[in-house]
């Protein structure tokens, strides 16, 4: 049944996934759930260890190299942008860009979709937007009425997905992330913004991961121009690193198969007992191969070391 599962993850830049999401997709694709990702931007105006006569085109297609390089580590079936600017992703047309979500969710399908929280984990603008973004492109990827016949979302039949989860760092979880790295800020409208942890009781599920810390090391390690932010993470051990990586915390956005104050342990739980009511929710017969690919996607060849 589990290869028969999808999850799709939403994300604003390379290096979001091995970061925030790494534990969490290397154990679902080890598990046979097809794992699918959507990123935003090739963080072509971030920080970066490389020369600085580098361009932002040059480092854009480093990132997006290296973005693919580590999804093969982690087990990640396709890679998909949307060729959005980097650190202008709350200033870019929201039904434009709700589109190319919702046509991504209708052609592969998912059951299960990752974004970041509306707190955008420290404040940032790019979070922020593709928390909002997403949020709304999994309502509209479930509606016919209202998508117009030439968007890109009309190429594909209409999708429920069965649950939305946002990324839902506890404020253990941030110290030991900050204490390893450093303090992680965001300065907007000349405020400086800084993590925001969620509380413990608003956590409804918690991944257990420790066993995959070291393939989310290795798909850290990918982003080499990033190896200058990410250097204190070397020095770790491997009790750190598990430390680190041993859990993922999320919060359930919306579920149409379970709910209630008990936490989870699998996002796909309800899934399993709901199958069939879901399917008949998705008017078209659910596929089992591969999904259609589209326009700036890659497939990898999921679990590959570069």
């Amino acid at each position: 049944m589990l290869n028969n599962l999808r999850l799709m993850a939403v994300l604003a830049h390379p290096d979001d996934e091995s970061l925030g999401l790494g534990g969490t997709l290397a154990r679902y694709a080890s598990e046979g759930v097809q794992v699918f990702l959507v990123t935003a931007t090739r963080g072509e105006n971030g920080r970066h260890g490389l020369s600085r006569s580098s361009s932002p085109e040059q480092l854009g297609r480093v990132r997006e190299a290296e973005l693919l390089a580590a999804s093969r580590v982690l087990g990640v079936s396709e890679v998909c942008f949307l060729d959005y600017t980097d650190g202008a992703l709350d200033r870019v047309n929201p039904a434009e860009a709700m589109v190319k979500i919702a046509s991504h969710i209708r052609r592969v399908r998912p059951h299960v979709v990752l974004t970041f929280g509306p707190e955008g984990a420290y404040g940032h603008p790019d979070h922020i937007a593709i928390s909002q973004l997403t949020t709304s492109a999994a309502v509209y990827a479930a509606y016919q009425q209202g998508v117009e016949p030439h968007s890109p979302a009309a190429e594909y039949p209409p999708h429920s997905i069965a649950k939305l989860y946002y990324i839902a760092w506890t404020r253990n979880k941030w110290d030991a992330y900050q204490a390893a790295l450093k303090k992680l800020t965001s300065n907007v409208d000349g405020l400086e913004r800084q993590a925001t942890p969620w509380p413990d009781w608003a956590v409804t599920t918690v991944i257990h991961t420790a066993k995959h810390w070291p393939i989310v090391w290795r798909a850290v390690s990918c982003h080499e121009s990033q190896m200058s932010i990410y250097q204190n993470l070397q020095k770790l051990s491997a009790e750190e690193h598990q430390a680190l990586w041993g859990t993922q915390e999320f919060y359930r956005a919306f579920s149409l198969v379970n709910g209630g104050r008990r936490v989870e342990s699998d996002l796909f739980e309800g899934l399993l007992q709901s199958g069939a009511a879901m399917e008949s929710r998705n008017e078209t017969a659910e596929w089992t191969g591969a999904a259609p690919q589209a326009d700036s996607c890659s497939r990898t060849t999921a679990g590959q070391v570069p």
